[in-house]
């Protein structure tokens, strides 16, 4: 693999070749850094069976600001993904491959690493994340309750003690704050809740609040990185 640290302040976004989970290789893309960036980050895409993929929308926002913070940001697909190999694994398999893209950066950029994710991709990198002392903060997007007959549980966050943040919006059709909001409550110290006004799941406007509200969710972002890691 060639330097994937841009020396002139141009981003360079590289196809990785060499990234490997227990089910064979994984596509993957990272978005070179600033040399004297202080962190890495990895962002985990949302579920398989509903088109997700490393170049979702809201997974694309998200890497926009840690890119734009200076960070070096892997995107992957999931197992069975695009090129990917394996098959879904209904999260079991998929949160394997999240470790294996976390191994992958630490090998190759010695870094402290940031996990984010949307939807299924927040339930997969905060399971990935917890507990790994080389995660030092963990964002989920979209925090996923109940979607298309599948249900998600998060009593791991009990015991995730690094930083977190989550940024879901009010109407979110899979993730309805009277559902959501009690467990994220339950999650151990640090975390912030911010909750977007008029945003649906993906981060769209509803009829009563039209508009993308993708600047937003990237603004709740943005801050958090600055008051939590000093970042701007």
């Amino acid at each position: 693999m060639t330097d994937a640290t841009p020396t002139t302040g141009r981003q360079v976004v590289q196809a990785i070749e060499d990234l490997r989970g227990p089910a064979g290789r994984l596509e993957a893309v990272l978005n070179g850094g600033r040399e004297d960036a202080l962190y890495a980050a990895l962002v985990c895409h949302p579920h398989p069976l509903g088109g997700g993929t490393m170049h979702n929308k809201v997974v694309y926002h998200a890497m926009k600001v840690f890119s734009g913070l200076g960070l070096p940001v892997l995107r992957f697909n999931f197992r069975g993904v695009g090129l990917s190999e394996g098959e879904f694994d209904h999260g079991r398999g998929e949160v394997d491959d999240a470790k294996a893209a976390l191994h992958w950066l630490e090998a190759r950029l010695q870094l402290p690493i940031l996990v984010a994710g949307f939807s299924f991709g927040s339930f997969v990198g905060m399971q990935a994340g917890c507990g790994d002392p080389r995660v030092r903060g963990i964002v989920g997007l979209g925090v996923p309750y109940r979607a298309e007959g599948r249900s998600y549980s998060y009593e791991f966050l009990e015991g995730c003690s690094q930083p977190k943040l989550f940024i879901s919006g009010t109407e979110d059709q899979y993730g309805p704050r009277a559902a959501v909001e009690p467990m994220l409550m339950k999650a151990a110290e640090p975390k912030e809740i911010v909750w977007i006004e008029g945003a649906e799941h993906f981060f769209q406007g509803t009829p009563s609040s039209p508009g993308p509200k993708l600047d937003r969710m990237q603004d709740a972002l943005r801050t958090w990185m600055g008051k939590t890691f000093g970042l701007s």
